[in-house]
């Protein structure tokens, strides 16, 4: 199931794209095969995702009695902590980039 608002807010990042009056730069390759930042933010957060799920099963697997190795519980317990916060990192970056950008006077 997907997120909607995490998809509409992906949506607004890509942006409407360069405008028709505008002339590209001499020298300067416009097409880009490469994936947008807005899929490779949504990849990463899915990632992120996909990391805090197998941290939940694998605690409640340890509470319900279904394994009884600690080590692993806590290994994912921890790689999930560990991506979660590195991701707020990112976030907070990106609103300050935003905020420096929103400053700029023109």
């Amino acid at each position: 199931m997907k997120d909607i608002t995490l998809s509409s807010h992906l949506k607004g990042l890509q942006g409407p794209g360069p405008s028709q009056g505008l002339t590209k730069p001499k020298g300067v390759d416009t097409n880009v095969d490469g994936p947008s930042f807005a899929d490779t933010l949504a990849q990463s957060l899915d990632k992120v995702n996909s990391m805090q799920k197998e941290a939940d099963v694998a605690i409640q697997d340890f509470v319900a009695g279904d394994t009884r190795n600690i080590h692993e519980t806590m290994i994912a317990v921890g790689k999930a902590d560990l991506a979660f916060r590195l991701t707020m990192q990112v976030r907070n970056k990106i609103v300050e980039a935003y905020q420096e950008v929103m400053r700029t006077q023109v």
